[in-house]
């Protein structure tokens, strides 16, 4: 980015500094210019980058002559560049960067016998240099500082920073057992994804994706697609513990009910009947490549039930049920026909339906009829083409990753290739 700036005609046509003997620009303009973007944020609620990027993404749309009606999405994790911390070196950073901060201000009679803490070396003693003392016994030592800072700090330190991430460590990571703190474990409740990764970025998540740990963010890219090109009209960065289906639902909140039909195609993550139906609300079509969970029988397509799902109105046969019980807590509804109009019927074994004196009763649920619904759109000829259109979205150049390096709070980040 410097050497373009300094030396392409066209960085500085964009900036209007065509005209200086030098550009107005060092290595720390960027950073700079990531911190200024944040705390604009963080003030008016306002991601002036977003607008930024989208509001040019919009002109240019326009000058290729693609409406949007077409858009295709995809996921990609953002790798938080920092440091993957041991439970003891995490430890450790906390209580260190309070101790160093306490020092700095004056607040040597806090400290007592933990003023190593504030000595660069001292890392790497306790953490490598006694590998020969248990770490069980390592941590007792560490929780036993933790334990005696929080008591001298009380309350008096809780608009420090370094203090606000001592604190958060301990409670989210660590029990009081018997007076003293000790790691939570799996009986506790476990850990979160959520928890503090690294006192380097506060805001970076651990999630695990097809059987990679990743710690950082995750961004949401959406490609409108004409017959003249395609281009990133949108994107969402959140933390990476959210679930794809969920960056859909927020994205179509987001852009509210459009004017014209539109088609999002995106893989088998995106998938659900609940999305379906949302996206539908908009006035979009959701396609996507793939279903999640397990597939159900064609047949389950042909109930038919009321608006919301509460009642079955009738069989794939047209026959309508005897009775209707609908449970909240999964979804489904409980029929029952009359045991003469089910014997002779020739989808009886697929429905899976329970024969007793009377009746034959069965379990059903709008969502697994929608489930059926979409398989059976899934195999359509009218499918095939979108289902190959939406390949096109995993190669969303690097560079465009890159520069949501930018709408990162932490300002370093690393695009796992």
């Amino acid at each position: 980015m410097l050497e373009n700036i300094l030396l392409d005609p066209r960085f500085q046509m964009a900036l209007h500094t065509t005209n200086f003997e030098e550009q107005p620009i060092s290595d720390r303009t960027l950073s700079r210019f990531r911190i200024r973007c944040v705390n604009y944020e963080t003030t008016h609620n306002v991601d002036l980058y977003h607008d930024c990027v989208t509001n040019l993404a919009e002109s240019a749309a326009k000058m290729m002559g693609i409406d949007k009606r077409i858009c295709r999405m995809d996921s990609l994790m953002i790798e938080s560049n920092i440091r993957r911390l041991s439970c003891m070196e995490l430890l450790y950073t906390c209580i260190a960067k309070l101790i160093s901060y306490l020092h700095k201000n004056g607040h040597d009679d806090l400290i007592g016998h933990m003023a190593h803490y504030y000595d660069p070396n001292d890392f790497n003693h306790v953490i490598y240099h006694c590998s020969d003392v248990d770490v069980k016994d390592r941590m007792k030592v560490l929780f036993k500082d933790a334990d005696a800072l929080l008591e001298k700090c009380g309350g008096a330190f809780d608009s420090v920073t370094d203090y606000q991430l001592f604190v958060r460590y301990l409670s989210e990571q660590t029990v009081v057992e018997d007076g003293t703190c000790r790691l939570r474990t799996k009986e506790n409740g476990g850990m979160h994804s959520s928890i503090l990764q690294n006192p380097s970025d506060t805001n970076a998540t651990h999630r695990e994706k097809a059987g990679k740990q990743h710690r950082g963010y995750v961004a949401n890219v959406e490609e409108s697609v004409g017959k003249n090109g395609f281009i990133v009209t949108n994107y969402q960065f959140e933390a990476n513990n959210k679930s794809d289906r969920e960056l859909l639902q927020e994205h179509l909140e987001k852009i509210g009910h459009q004017d014209e039909r539109s088609t999002i195609i995106a893989d088998g993550a995106y998938s659900g009947s609940e999305n379906v139906e949302a996206a539908d609300k908009q006035n979009i079509n959701l396609v996507t490549t793939d279903l999640t969970g397990k597939d159900a029988d064609p047949i389950m397509g042909r109930f038919a039930f009321n608006e919301d799902g509460t009642a079955l109105i009738s069989c794939p046969t047209g026959y309508a049920p005897k009775s209707n019980w609908y449970n909240k807590a999964t979804g489904a509804v409980n029929v029952s026909f009359g045991r003469e109009k089910c014997a002779h019927c020739p989808a009886r074994e697929r429905c899976h339906s329970k024969i007793f004196k009377r009746v034959n009763k069965l379990t059903v649920s709008l969502k697994m009829a929608n489930q059926a619904r979409i398989q059976e759109r899934m195999k359509s000829e009218e499918f095939k083409p979108l289902a190959r259109l939406r390949n096109g979205v995993e190669t969303v150049p690097l560079d465009f990753a890159e520069h949501l390096q930018c709408r990162s709070h932490a300002g370093s980040r690393k695009i796992p290739m």
